[in-house]
């Protein structure tokens, strides 16, 4: 296995598909400036040296959208793998319906909650619309 998080070998990101008690899921927009800017997105980001993927995800969490999320709430759920400007990416995402706060688009990004089935007609990233069909399949 090629060393993680080396320029042009493997980046491991921790998603989080967030659900409200109404059964819908937060999605971020990509701001203005930010690759691929304007796609949506599952929040979350790339996992630091030192950390496991579920502390990536309370740290990311925190930082883009200001919630506090327990690791005991986050429940491993599907995988997408990559390849992308010469690097390879291993998405890991997570399911929670319980945190603390209110979701605020911290960096900049828009915020929104949306239906699985209303999540489709967004202009997703195309690993999250990968994550999202699996989220209808199961869910």
């Amino acid at each position: 296995m090629p060393p993680i998080g080396v320029e042009g070998m493997l980046r491991v990101v921790s998603a989080l598909a967030l659900f409200d008690a109404d059964g819908r899921v937060l999605l971020q927009r990509r701001p203005d400036g930010r690759e691929m800017s304007g796609f949506w997105e599952f929040p979350g980001g790339k996992v630091q040296e030192g950390e496991t993927p579920e502390e990536a995800l309370v740290r990311e969490i925190g930082e883009e959208l200001g919630l506090s999320l327990v690791l005991s709430c986050l429940s491993p759920f599907s995988f997408v793998s990559y390849s992308r400007g010469g690097g390879h990416f291993l998405i890991l995402l997570y399911v929670c319906r319980e945190w603390g706060g209110v979701p605020r688009g911290l960096e900049g990004q828009e915020t929104r909650w949306v239906r699985l089935s209303e999540a489709r007609d967004l202009r997703l990233l195309p690993a999250n619309d990968s994550l999202l069909a699996a989220l209808r399949t199961f869910l």
